[in-house]
């Protein structure tokens, strides 16, 4: 009697493997990412590549992202920016627009202002162009605030202040406890709104909000005074004896390497300084770093286990660093179609390659190590 073998298995498929603490990728990639995909929305106006950048961020936070309590902080930054349209939209509405418009859709009560007040006004007629107008303007913020939830989602900040500089390391921390105040404190209102919903009491209404902040802010002050007393136990603060020539070395560098910085800056956006802005920001950038090596000499900390930036995390990195720079490529080749008009009145296009290029910024949600339940609570535990 022969047995049939049955059919061959099919090969291991290919899909990014489980994040350990050894794989995952490193904090600062999220956020070179993260920034890329800012400074692309910072590039345009058109609604229809916003949207799809907002789509990008929200897809790979949702591939990504871990049970770590800064993780839970993305829905609230959307929340925000669906807000701060609002609010641009209310200005439009009773502050009025320089936009002219000839489709009127209603006419305010307007209030008389003094002279001194020309070209200031409050209320009035109230067109569809300047409404139009508003919204793409509180699109754009909105969506660079969505980026920012997105790197604050999938970055252990924990992780992010190891990666500094240690001539940064006491702003870092500020940062760091800046950075994660937000996402705690979005936590601590879940938990107690279902702590209440599970005792039968309202989560809604003013009364409850007042009832749940006091909470909070006693988490937040008791998570404070045990950072403190942490820090104090390892000895922060503590800095090595350097001579007073390297210190006047490290300041001369570091300033003159920001001033550098920021004058390239200018001369690159300015047409008349293109030809000494890209020269000056090499020079300053390289006098900063080396002014920063010098001034971490002061630092007497190590690293536990430092993150290591292999080729995922340059890939996750890099596919922000390129949707950025095709952003501001294209900007300068269509700008018609990243800045979509208003007078008239006419439906946004949407530009083939830009949309494109935006699409690379899935890339994560593909080389990224996909979270597990282990990696969340080493996560939760580091903390």
């Amino acid at each position: 009697m022969t047995v049939s073998a049955g059919p061959a298995r099919p090969g291991p498929a290919l899909r990014a493997p489980e994040a350990t603490r050894s794989n995952a990728v490193p904090a600062g990639a999220w956020w070179l990412w993260a920034l890329g995909l800012a400074t692309a929305a910072s590039r345009t106006s058109n609604p229809l590549l916003l949207g799809l950048l907002v789509g990008v961020a929200g897809y790979v936070v949702a591939a990504r992202r871990t049970d770590a309590p800064w993780a839970r902080s993305y829905g609230a930054f959307i929340r925000i920016g669906l807000f701060v349209v609002g609010v641009r939209l209310l200005f439009s509405v009773f502050l009025g627009s320089p936009i002219p418009g000839t489709h009127p859709v209603l006419t305010l009560p307007e209030v008389p202002l003094p002279d001194w007040a020309q070209g200031v006004r409050i209320g009035g007629r109230v067109t569809a162009e300047q409404l139009l107008f508003a919204l793409y303007d509180g699109a754009r913020l909105a969506t660079l605030l969505i980026c920012i939830g997105a790197a604050n989602s999938l970055a252990n900040p924990a992780r992010l202040l190891k990666s500094l500089p240690g001539a940064l390391y006491e702003a870092g921390v500020a940062v760091v406890v800046a950075m994660t105040f937000a996402p705690n404190m979005v936590a601590d209102v879940v938990r107690l709104r279902t702590a209440r919903r599970l005792r039968g009491r309202p989560t809604g209404g003013i009364k409850a909000v007042l009832q749940i902040g006091l909470p909070v802010l006693e988490g937040a002050l008791e998570r404070s005074v045990a950072v403190a007393a942490s820090m104090d136990a390892r000895g922060y603060g503590r800095t090595a004896q350097v001579p007073p020539a390297v210190r006047r070395t490290t300041n001369i560098l570091t300033l003159g390497g920001l001033l550098g910085v920021c004058a390239g800056t200018y001369g690159l956006l300015a047409t008349q300084g293109a030809v000494y802005g890209l020269p000056l920001l090499l020079a300053g950038l390289v006098a900063a770093m080396a002014g920063l090596r010098l001034g971490g000499a002061r630092s007497v900390r190590t690293r536990y286990r430092p993150d290591r930036w292999g080729a995922r995390a340059w890939l996750v990195a890099g596919s922000g660093a390129v949707v950025a720079a095709a952003m501001i490529w294209a900007g300068s080749a269509d700008t018609e179609a990243l800045h979509p008009g208003v007078v008239p009145l006419a439906a946004p296009v949407f530009p083939l390659w830009p949309a494109a290029a935006v699409l690379i910024g899935l890339l994560p949600a593909v080389v990224a190590p996909a979270p597990s339940v282990v990696a969340a609570a080493n996560s939760e535990e580091s903390q």
